[in-house]
């Protein structure tokens, strides 16, 4: 009998959220999926280097990062590279520049078939 391949096999996913059990259940969700996790960071610098690095296949960002930062300057750098993305946030006003208020919002709290659905949609659509 043939196995099923897990529906992100092979994606590299960057994660950026701040609080350290939802990034954890993220992570795990996205590997069981099949997804190459990259981070979770809690930090847009962090997650800036990692882009440095590493072109993801998509990412996942939380909104508010704590301290008043947010993830624009990520989202403005996978825009430019052609990365496709998703905000998920507690925070449902994207208040970004006018091409990130038109990116998919994944609500917190969700789980994890939302959040497979929403990174496979993604990347499918890349």
């Amino acid at each position: 009998m043939l196995e099923a391949v897990p529906p992100l096999s092979g994606c590299r996913v960057l994660v950026v959220e701040d609080e350290y059990l939802i990034a954890s259940e993220v992570k795990r969700w996205l590997h069981s999926a099949g997804a190459e996790v990259i981070g979770p960071v809690p930090r847009a610098d962090l997650a800036l280097d990692l882009i440095a690095e590493q072109t993801p296949d998509a990412a996942v960002l939380d909104v508010n990062l704590g301290d008043g930062n947010s993830v624009y300057p990520v989202a403005e750098r996978l825009g430019v590279l052609g990365v496709p993305y998703l905000f998920a946030t507690g925070d449902v006003r994207v208040t970004g520049a006018p091409a990130q208020a038109s990116r998919p919002i994944l609500e917190k709290p969700f789980v994890a078939a939302e959040l497979v659905r929403a990174v496979t949609r993604l990347v499918a659509a890349a």
